[in-house]
C-alpha cells in the first residue's frame, strides 16, 4: 500500500492526518509543498486543489482530514489487491507499432504521482521484465503477478532502461 501525504509546517490538519495514520501504524511517505514545488505541483495536477492536507492511499486522493474517506480507502484493502498505479502494454505491440527495440515485457506508458509505482521509481517507457521473481512477457503477467500481490508486502522489480535492467522495489 502506497500512502502519500501532501503538508506544510503550519497546518493543524496536516498534523492530524499524519497523527491518525501513526496511530493506525501506517506508514507514509509525506511531502512539504511549501518547499518542494514539484510535489505542489503534483498536488494540485491530481486534486485540482491547492490547500492541504492532501493524502494519496493507493492514488486515491483524500482532501483534507476526511476521516471516513480514509478509512473507507484502508478498509478497501482486505477486500481488493493492490495496485502498482501504471499504465501499462505488452511492449512487443509497442515496438512493432513504434519500430523500437524492446525487451518482452510490460510496456510502462504512464504512472501515477504518489502511486506505489511511483514511489519505487517507474517511468514511463519503462519494460517491466520480471515483478516477483517471476518472467514478465506481457502486460498480462504484471496483471497475473498482481492479483496475488497483499499489502504490507514488498515486491522486487527488474525494468528495462536506457538499454540496461536495473532493480527496483515496490511497496504495496
Amino acid at each position: 500500500m502506497s500512502i502519500v501525504v501532501y503538508t506544510t509546517p503550519t497546518c493543524g490538519y496536516c498534523h492530524q492526518v499524519k497523527a491518525y495514520l501513526n496511530q493506525h501504524s501506517l506508514p507514509f511517505v509525506e511531502y512539504d509543498v511549501s518547499r518542494d514545488q514539484r510535489a505542489a505541483m503534483e498536488m494540485v495536477q491530481l486534486t485540482g486543489q491547492q490547500g492541504v492536507p492532501v493524502t494519496l492511499i493507493d492514488g486515491q486522493p483524500v482532501v483534507g482530514f476526511n476521516r471516513p474517506l480514509i478509512d473507507q480507502l484502508l478498509a478497501q484493502r482486505t477486500t481488493r489487491p493492490p495496485k502498482l498505479g501504471v499504465a501499462i502494454a505488452d511492449a512487443d505491440q509497442i515496438a512493432a507499432k513504434n519500430n523500437l527495440q524492446l525487451p518482452k515485457g510490460a510496456y510502462v506508458g504512464q504512472v501515477k504521482p504518489g502511486s506505489t509505482g511511483a514511489l519505487a521509481g517507474l517511468r514511463p517507457g519503462d519494460v517491466i521484465v520480471q515483478l516477483a521473481g517471476q518472467a514478465i512477457e506481457s502486460d498480462q503477467d504484471v496483471h497475473r503477478v498482481m492479483a496475488d500481490m497483499q499489502y504490507g508486502r514488498s515486491a522486487d522489480l527488474l525494468v528495462w532502461r536506457d538499454d540496461r535492467t536495473i532493480g527496483l522495489t515496490a511497496r504495496f
